[in-house]
């Protein structure tokens, strides 16, 4: 599947100047043209003299005149998490939309579904790295993706720049593939702040958590467990189910024996929406306030909910601090794409992403007379490492040894169903963590 973007093609009168080169230009909300927003973080265009470079160890991939740029994405599409990555997507298209064009060639975005889940990530990552002409793969959606899919990725010379997988696992430097990047957060600091709120937010002291088995669940729920036990609290219950479960009864029928005062399940759309629906049927649960996190930040969860879904806490990015760019130009932007806002939670961070690849060509790109680009893969690995200081709309993005290029500020989001019913997205429900 290919998508040729245009500026044209989605209609879209703004463009969004929010990419900018590591310490070497202020951030500007100013909105500039197609070609100026591609420009804008690079040092120099093309070098005086151009000389195309000795293949590194990763390869180089060479760009003919009149051929596009190709950037990848593997994301969840289809099935019940489809909203997590169809909402990065639209992040992707839309910072393509305000710079269709690079060096002089159009940048082409074609992808493949990962399925949120090992085989789809192993499957998808596959397909990706047999295409030499592919620069940078933005993805994945989803940590059970990435654990096999990254290293695939990797070791074929690639460079990926997730959205939205942010289990800890992958950017460990024990485990972390060499060519993942995430403009995600890590969950270290997610289980934190579900800690934090749990704790000292609400003054409950017991709670019980369920995790489903996957990197991203397991990874989460140790994170919280640790923080919450560090802060004086216990875990009275600590139960798994599989991703395929749909009867959730015998594990919360075992939790309430513990007496909870919380229960603690970052799951995912599915399995988050049969917890929640099941556990009012269980005595001792009945009232027991619920939180899950931003694998169940999508309307996919609402609508499996239903209307048990009123009193749940999800932990999201914080869209509060998210800048003026951001709030001024994307929304409305996504809003004359879409007709709607932002479906889920990393949209944003796909933006951000497409941009710091965006940057990281203009580094390292040599061009020939007649437009020929020749892209040295180690080179661009190296420049996405070395990003610091980079202006997105996420905040002010810098990675470290490990991949992780996130600014992270989370958030505790509630979902009152009398706002649902008000038609509001999930990024306008009511922040009620942190309170200042």
């Amino acid at each position: 599947m290919k998508v040729r973007l245009s500026a044209a093609a989605l209609l879209l009168p703004l463009f969004l100047a929010v990419a900018c080169a590591p310490e070497e230009a202020p951030p500007s909300d100013t909105a500039a043209q197609p070609t100026e927003a591609a420009a804008v973080g690079a040092e120099s265009t093309a070098p005086a003299v151009p000389v195309a470079p000795v293949a590194g160890p990763l390869g180089v991939v060479d760009i003919a005149p009149g051929d596009p740029i190709k950037i990848a994405y593997m994301l969840v599409v289809a099935g019940d998490n489809q909203t997590l990555g169809q909402d990065a997507k639209r992040g992707i298209e839309l910072a393509i939309a305000d710079a269709p064009e690079l060096l002089g060639h159009t940048v082409e975005l074609t992808g493949e579904d990962s399925g949120c889940n090992a085989e789809g990530g192993q499957a998808a990552a596959t397909k990706l790295a047999a295409d030499k002409t592919i620069v940078a793969v933005i993805g994945s959606s989803c940590s059970s993706e990435s654990v096999p899919g990254a290293p695939i990725i990797s070791d074929a010379g690639l460079t990926m720049l997730s959205p939205s997988a942010t289990a800890p696992i992958l950017t460990n430097p024990d485990s972390r593939a060499a060519g993942f990047f995430r403009t995600a957060h890590n969950d270290k600091v997610q289980g934190k702040v579900g800690a934090d709120f749990v704790f000292t937010g609400l003054g409950l002291k017991k709670v019980a958590t369920i995790n489903d088995g996957s990197p991203y669940s397991a990874g989460l729920v140790e994170a919280f467990e640790e923080s919450y036990k560090a802060l004086g609290g216990e875990v009275v219950a600590h139960e798994a189910v599989s991703d395929k479960d749909t009867d959730m009864r015998a594990v919360l029928t075992t939790i309430a024996q513990s007496g909870p005062e919380f229960l603690y399940y970052p799951v995912f759309s599915a399995g988050g929406g049969y917890i929640t629906t099941q556990k009012g049927e269980i005595a001792g649960l009945e009232t027991v306030p619920g939180m899950g996190a931003d694998g169940m930040f999508s309307p996919d969860f609402i609508e499996a909910a239903g209307d048990a879904v009123d009193g749940m806490y999800l932990s999201s990015p914080d869209f509060s601090v998210f800048g003026s760019a951001y709030k001024d130009k994307f929304l409305p932007a996504h809003m004359a794409a879409y007709n709607e806002s932002p479906i889920s939670a990393f949209h944003a961070h796909a933006y951000d992403a497409t941009n710091i690849i965006y940057a990281a060509i203009q580094k390292v790109a040599v061009q020939d007379p007649d437009g020929t680009l020749h892209i040295d893969r180690q080179l661009f690995r190296d420049a996405i490492a070395a990003t610091s200081g980079f202006q997105g709309l996420t905040g002010n993005l810098t990675c470290d040894a490990n991949g992780d290029c996130a600014d992270p500020v989370l958030a505790v989001y509630k979902i009152n169903l009398s706002d649902v019913e008000a038609g509001k997205g999930l990024t306008e429900m009511e922040k009620v963590w942190p309170t200042e």
